[in-house]
């Protein structure tokens, strides 16, 4: 058995409208070589200037992550041949990073750690090679693109550990609207650091595991690698400290070079860039950028609300999908309910119907602040149901309308004949008609009645009242159908 060290190498894309040291524009998916200038290709004699945007969001995102940032930082030059960065190092940080000695709790998932961040520290990013066959092509679009990177100290021990603080990460920074998250895209990306050695004996030999674009790759290629170095401790062989890649397709990881050390890349001051000492209206800026994280908000929902783990943290995944909720929640208050029945009502219509709806239309959650069922709309249509003047059948046709007709719930359910019939009197006789045509159903209700076969009994007395409001157009109460269907059998009424 041995001890597991996992830390990780998180690169962010940030949302800056610019590069990070000249004014081409950052953007994912535009033509090859068309967002460049001589600074991010490194022509002699150009100079950079920092993106101040780029290191606001930066500080932000460490702040977050509990992250001093320091009295001055500054930029060094990282030597290294890059086949795709044609100045041949790249600007980043080593000696004063952004953020340091931060930390992070991860939950989820029965895990729950404390997970120390080194540092973040903000760099440039290299451009992008596409291989066909023998040939290697180069976009430089990518170069200069604002780059954060995220270093942990190894404080996980599992591939599950590494992939939960990743997906939170990413919740993170979507949160707070620095980095769009897309790991397809390559905005989000991880490098992974994993050695095992005898327990009590401290780090062993260091491989990484280089460029995992998804958090899935990431447990996978983490726990691989775990088990291939306990297999080679175990047949006596020695660990090469490497850098690894994941092959997807064989789900294992192979070799890619030798593992380089800080002092191969022979950093030095960059001589263009002057420190960055942040004053206190910057840093005012960045405390104001702060919000309400993911897991904080779903306890609070918890807590607030009455919802279960599942609903809160499904709920708290996407930022734009938790203000929906609570701007939902506050308008059904507005309306008269009382607060956690709303509040565990339009959860449960949030999860099941409208998450179905946005599927299916192929609606970005990020983007639910932009359709026709508004919050109000939605507390409207919760209102409608919790004061029976409408059916759940009913409230489920009323949202494929909403969306469909850009019209209030209320003035569709009135259109479209869609009140609740809460009369007993004309509830009354839409079961004893049922109860004329369903002879034989009425009959085997008794029987199981008689052999107290509960679950046949609930079965056919639900058919009846399905009966029965499919014979009143799905607009009888169910529970005032089903009292008077149980006074029937248990009155000895025939």
């Amino acid at each position: 058995m041995y001890q597991t060290f996992i830390g990780l190498e998180v690169h962010i894309h940030l949302l800056t409208k610019t590069k990070v040291f000249c004014g081409c524009r950052s953007a994912f998916g535009d033509e090859p070589n068309t967002n460049i200038c001589p600074v991010c290709m490194g022509y002699p004699g150009v100079m950079p200037a920092l993106n101040i945007e780029a290191m606001r969001m930066g500080c932000l995102v460490a702040r977050a992550l509990n992250c001093r940032i320091p009295e001055k930082t500054w930029f060094e030059r990282k030597q290294y041949f890059y086949p795709d960065m044609t100045k041949n190092y790249q600007i980043s940080q080593f000696a004063s990073p952004l953020g340091q000695e931060g930390w992070v709790n991860i939950e989820g998932g029965g895990i729950s750690r404390k997970v120390r961040i080194r540092e973040c520290h903000l760099e440039e990013d290299a451009g992008k090679m596409i291989h066909t066959g023998a040939v290697s092509l180069l976009d430089y679009n990518r170069a200069g693109v604002s780059l954060l990177e995220i270093v942990t100290d190894p404080d996980m021990e599992s591939g599950e550990e590494a992939e939960l603080f990743v997906q939170q990460l990413r919740r993170t920074v979507r949160y707070l609207g620095v980095c769009d998250g897309n790991m397809e895209e390559g905005s989000l990306r991880a490098d992974a650091n994993v050695s095992i050695n005898i327990p009590g004996k401290g780090l062993g030999k260091k491989v990484e595991i280089k460029n995992l674009n998804s958090s899935r790759f990431i447990k996978l290629g983490l726990n691989y690698e775990i088990k291939r170095q306990a297999a080679m401790l175990d047949a006596g062989k020695t660990i090469i400290q490497e850098t690894r890649l994941w092959n997807e397709n064989r789900d294992e990881t192979a070799p890619m070079r030798t593992k380089e050390n800080a002092q191969d890349y022979r950093y030095f001051p960059e001589p263009d860039l002057p420190v960055f000492a942040p004053d206190a209206e910057f840093l005012r800026s960045v405390e104001a950028g702060l919000v309400e994280l993911p897991l904080p908000r779903a306890t609070r929902l918890k807590a607030e609300y009455g919802l279960n783990d599942e609903q809160s943290g499904l709920i708290c995944d996407e930022k734009a999908v938790a203000d929906y909720y609570e701007s939902t929640v506050s308008a059904a208050c507005e309306l008269g309910l009382e607060q956690k029945d709303a509040a565990v009502r339009i959860a449960n219509r949030l999860l099941s119907d409208i998450k179905h709806i946005l599927s299916r239309d192929k609606i970005d959650p990020a983007n639910i602040g932009a359709i026709k069922l508004t919050p109000r709309r939605l507390a409207e249509l919760t209102a409608l149901i919790a004061r029976g003047n409408t059916s759940n059948k009913n409230a489920k046709q009323t949202l494929e309308v909403v969306f469909s007709e850009d019209k209030d719930p209320a003035v569709i359910v009135k259109e479209r004949g869609w009140e609740q019939i809460n009369d007993p009197a004309v509830i009354s006789a839409a079961v004893k008609d049922v109860w004329d045509v369903e002879a034989e159903t009425v009959a085997a209700v008794r029987a199981a009645i008689e052999a107290g076969n509960q679950k046949k009994l609930k079965s056919l007395t639900a058919y009846l009242v399905g009966k029965t409001l499919e014979r009143t157009g799905g607009r009888a109460a169910p529970e005032i159908a089903g009292q008077q269907i149980d006074a029937l059998l248990y009155g000895g009424r025939s």
